[in-house]
């Protein structure tokens, strides 16, 4: 689904040494499978993601999806991508203040032009447990309700390929434990290919493979599983 090639992007940061970000990063993730990126803040995580989204473009490298190298798509091209196949978890910051959950999860099909979008999204924020929360605005939602509204909004195209920046990154424990464990089952029932890209250790007990980021290269990540609690998720967030 989703394949790496030898990707580099470095940046020049004055006259001394470039900052590697990522130098030289191979990957494949399959259909159903959820693949976490393990790192600290700073470690280029953020730049891979958005080299995958194509909103960067690298030195060099391909990012190939269903086959498609996004490094070559023209602006239009990585917008249609970027609408239709791709999903994006973000943050509960990026929510729309003010906005009900409904039209906030709608965004996407809004700008395709669905008509019918907030009754298009009400099954999936109903099995995501928002159904009695729906004309709920955002200041009146949980933090662990506002990153489900975002998990809505980017599968509300039903997309292959989901990229999820720190989307635990605001929640505590339990919480996190949640989100993860519904983005694990979501990744499999809808066959779709998660990477997410976390400094949370935990995210290695709902993970397929966890992979660190150092020095721009990929490592295998093997946590103390002594350190993490590993326990089910519960079923509500």
């Amino acid at each position: 689904m989703l394949e790496l090639h030898d990707l580099v992007k470095h940046y020049q940061v004055g006259a001394g040494e470039p900052i590697r970000a990522v130098d030289g990063v191979s990957m494949r993730i399959a259909r159903g499978e959820l693949v976490a990126l393990y790192g600290p803040s700073g470690s280029g995580k953020t730049t891979l993601l958005e080299l995958i989204a194509g909103l960067r473009a690298p030195d060099s490298g391909s990012v190939l999806v269903e086959g498609r190298d996004v490094v070559t798509m023209s602006r239009a091209e990585g917008d249609e991508y970027r609408l239709h196949q791709l999903g994006i978890v973000g943050q509960p910051q990026n929510l729309i203040p003010g906005a009900k959950a409904i039209q906030n999860a709608s965004l996407k099909l809004l700008m395709l032009g669905v008509r019918s979008a907030p009754r298009r999204i009400e099954p999936l924020l109903g099995q995501l447990g928002l159904g009695d929360r729906l004309h709920h605005r955002t200041e009146q939602l949980s933090m662990g309700e506002r990153q489900r509204v975002l998990i809505a909004l980017a599968l509300s195209t039903d997309p292959k390929l989901v990229l999820a920046d720190e989307p635990t990154g605001n929640l505590d424990t339990q919480l996190t434990r949640d989100v993860l464990g519904l983005l694990r089952d979501l990744c499999r029932e809808r066959e779709m290919a998660l990477l997410l890209a976390t400094h949370d250790p935990q995210v290695a007990m709902f993970a397929d493979r966890v992979y660190e980021l150092r020095d721009g290269r990929l490592e295998a990540y093997t946590p103390d599983r002594e350190s993490v609690a590993a326990v089910s998720p519960s079923p509500g967030v």
